[in-house]
This record gives structure tokens, sequence and C-alpha cells, in this order.
């Protein structure tokens, strides 16, 4: 997909305060002064067996690019692919699922659209908004900055170690529940130290699909930094470690890691399964949140009392050779 948007012009519209060209989490749209729209859409084939769940969970990561550029969700439409002959009580679990999510962040489910398709996909599109002089883009962390991460890693290898039938019961449980919980705690809470060029946080992206490498990356490239990550500052839900030992790998991992090994440089420290672990995809993923060193302390102290898993797993240095570091 990269590929394809690197070949399309650019747009000539003053309005557009974070495209696609920027490769961020959200679009961003000014439409006053003192207002812009945050807008994302993100849709999936199930992770779980239980369809109530899976909405909840596909909810929670459509919801999270909004919360990663600072904005407030405000409204979604659903995206559903569905058998033609499928049980309609599962989609009804599966929506229920979603809309429970969805009025929990206080967005307002406004309609959507299907389609019949044999594999199962479920969505959404959100409209969030923001005050353009807020906007979190992953393109402005700062050399100085301390790196704070939300939620623990683990979910894509759980997830396939539970295809194999080979997950444990908790490992399973504490990835649901870490992929059920929105990311608005977090959103909520860092917006009250302030945001973007007059406060504390400088920039947000969520960890998803490319895992904590390529996220990380992403931010690096796009600030013209480069992250210096510490592994042994990163948390793993129980049993993804073990389940990388067990070569429970998912093709994501495999992808992000030959896309984006180029510009990581690991020390020899670093266990294998750890690295493996950094590469994992992600669904519903915590925030990786730059922010000034001197506000860290306070943030992860407010972050915790908000009830949000967070730890402060690295910096951010001038851009040296690499883009990312894991010492």
């Amino acid at each position: 997909m990269d590929a394809v948007l690197g070949k399309l012009p650019p747009q000539k519209n003053e309005n557009v305060l974070v495209g696609f060209d920027k490769a961020d989490d959200a679009g961003v749209y000014r439409i006053a002064p003192d207002l812009a729209l945050v807008q994302t859409v993100d849709f999936f084939t199930p992770i779980v067996d239980d369809p109530f769940t899976y909405g909840e969970i596909a909810a929670a990561n459509s919801l999270s690019d909004v919360y990663a550029m600072g904005g407030k969700p405000i409204s979604a439409l659903s995206i559903v692919a569905f058998p033609g002959k499928g049980e309609t009580e599962i989609l009804e679990q599966i929506l229920l699922g979603g809309l429970s999510k969805m009025e929990e962040a206080g967005c307002a489910v406004i309609g959507g659209h299907s389609v019949a398709d044999e594999e199962l996909k479920f969505g959404y599109a959100v409209t969030g908004t923001i005050h353009p002089a807020r906007v979190l883009s992953n393109a402005s962390a700062r050399a100085g900055d301390a790196l704070l991460l939300t939620k623990r890693l683990g979910t894509g290898v759980i997830a396939t170690a539970l295809k194999k039938g080979k997950a444990s019961e908790e490992s399973v449980a504490a990835a649901i529940d870490s992929m059920k919980s929105l990311n608005r705690a977090a959103c909520e809470t860092l917006a009250r130290l302030g945001t973007s060029s007059s406060g504390a946080v400088h920039s947000i992206t969520d960890i998803t699909g490319f895992g904590m490498l390529g996220h990380a990356r992403e931010m690096a490239v796009a600030s013209e930094v480069t992250i210096e990550l510490d592994h042994s500052r990163v948390a793993a839900l129980p049993g993804a470690l073990d389940a990388i030992r067990q070569g429970f790998i998912p093709g994501g991992l495999k992808n992000n890691r030959e896309f984006a090994s180029c510009s990581v440089s690991v020390s020899e420290n670093v266990a294998a399964e750890i690295e493996s672990l950094l590469y994992d995809p992600q669904t519903s993923g915590g925030l990786l949140i730059a922010l000034s060193s001197s506000a860290a302390a306070e943030a992860e102290a407010a972050l915790r009392e908000a009830g949000v898993p967070v730890a402060i797993v690295g910096r951010v240095i001038t851009r040296g050779e690499h883009a990312i570091v894991v010492v």
C-alpha cells in the first residue's frame, strides 16, 4: 500500500492537516479555525471465537487511531462482510459487542454498510474532533523526549498459539482484556498534561499491525530522529514469550521484520524472543508516547492512577545511522 500511495499526486488543500502521505494513524481535516475532524477506518477478520468479544475488539481497535491523534471520537459507521448463509445471531452478537465499546467511548454509531462475503470481516470508520493546534502527529517527536508505552505486547503470537490450540487460558484472557481496553483513559490523561508544540506531550502513535518496531520506525522517520528502546522495560503479555519460543509466529511478524529490520539496530544482549516480540503485530495495542523528559515521571504516575498499564521504555535521540536502536 505504501508503494502505491507514494505514486499518487500530493493534495493541495490547506485544510488537510494530516493526509495519507504522512503514514500517520488517522487523517485530520480542519473545518474551522478551532475545530478539525479526525478520520480513520479499520476492519479485520475474527481474532477470537466469541462473536461479542470480536465486536468489542474490533471497535476498540477502530477507535484507537483517533485517540492516537489526541482526538475525541464522536461518530462511527460500521463495516460488515458476512457470509450470505451465515447465522444472523452471530452477526447480532458482533454488532452488540462493537456497540458496547462505542457507547463506552461516547461515540455514536450512526449507520454503516454490509456486503456478502464468505470471509467474515468487521470494523468501523470513525470520526473524531480535535483542536487544530493540538493534533498529535507521529512527526513531532523531539530529541531529548522520553518514550512511554501503554499496554503489553504479544497479542499476535498469542492469537497464533490459540489457533493451534496451544495457548493457555491465562494468556488468552490477558490478551483479550488488553485488546478490549480502550485507549481513552490514556488519551484523556495525556490531554491534561498539555499536548502538541505548547505542551509536554509531543507525539503519539498506536501500536497495531506493524508491531512496536514498525510503528516506532514510522515515528522516527517522520520526526527525523532515532528512537532508542530499552528492551528490559517493554512488558510482554503472559505466555507471549513462550508462544514465540514454541514457534507460533504469525505471518505479520515475519512481514514486519522483513520491512523494518533494515532500520533497526539490536544489541547483542537482546534475546531472540524479545526481538521477535518487538515485531509482533498487535490488535488494539497501546500507545507509544514521546513527551518532554521532565514530564515523563508525572505522566507515568498519572497514567497508572488512571488504571493504564504504562512504562518508560526509552528515549528520543538525535538521528543516527538507524531509525531504531534496541539496547
